[in-house]
């Protein structure tokens, strides 16, 4: 089994490529792409939404007891179903993302939106399908059921048929 770190260990390397990508270079002439107080305004309201998915997801799972940690897909007990998980199957990383696009706002920087493109495609080929396959061995058809019913980030329903 490899062994794969943490998702939000990679959401603090794409906050660093955010940081490198938007930093102001001297050979530029002109101020760069500094933090203002009115690019910090604007991404407030992402930041604030991110962190209230991020943290209404993990009060969910608290309360239905089942654990929250990413790299211990084994200890999963329970199907959590309900709050962000109605919309969306992965609401903690979404949360992450949303930070990381609140980082790129605040930055002003589209280049740095990269960074968060590249998280998303990371953690959805690589940590997602290992968190699936754990979920569908566990809960079968329920969990067939879930999928069907609920995207994997965002957007109209489920629909992938069984896919991990």
């Amino acid at each position: 089994m490899t062994r794969r770190l943490p998702p939000p260990v990679y959401a603090l390397v794409a906050a660093g490529l955010q940081w490198a990508i938007s930093r102001p270079h001297a050979h530029d002439g002109e101020p760069g792409r500094r933090v203002t107080p009115a690019s910090t305004l604007a991404a407030l309201p992402v930041l604030g939404a991110a962190g209230a998915l991020g943290v209404t997801a993990i009060a969910g799972f608290t309360r239905a007891g089942t654990t929250v940690d990413p790299l211990d897909v084994d200890g999963v007990t329970r199907l959590v179903e309900s709050g962000p998980n109605r919309f969306t199957r992965n609401p903690m990383y979404l949360a992450l993302a949303g930070g990381l696009v609140a980082h790129a706002v605040a930055r002003r920087s589209w280049a740095a939106l990269l960074p968060v493109a590249a998280f998303v495609v990371l953690l959805d080929r690589t940590q997602v399908p290992v968190e699936e396959a754990a979920l569908r061995a566990r809960f079968g058809a329920d969990y067939d059921d879930y999928v069907r019913r609920v995207p994997r980030w965002i957007g109209p329903g489920g629909g992938e048929k069984g896919a991990g």
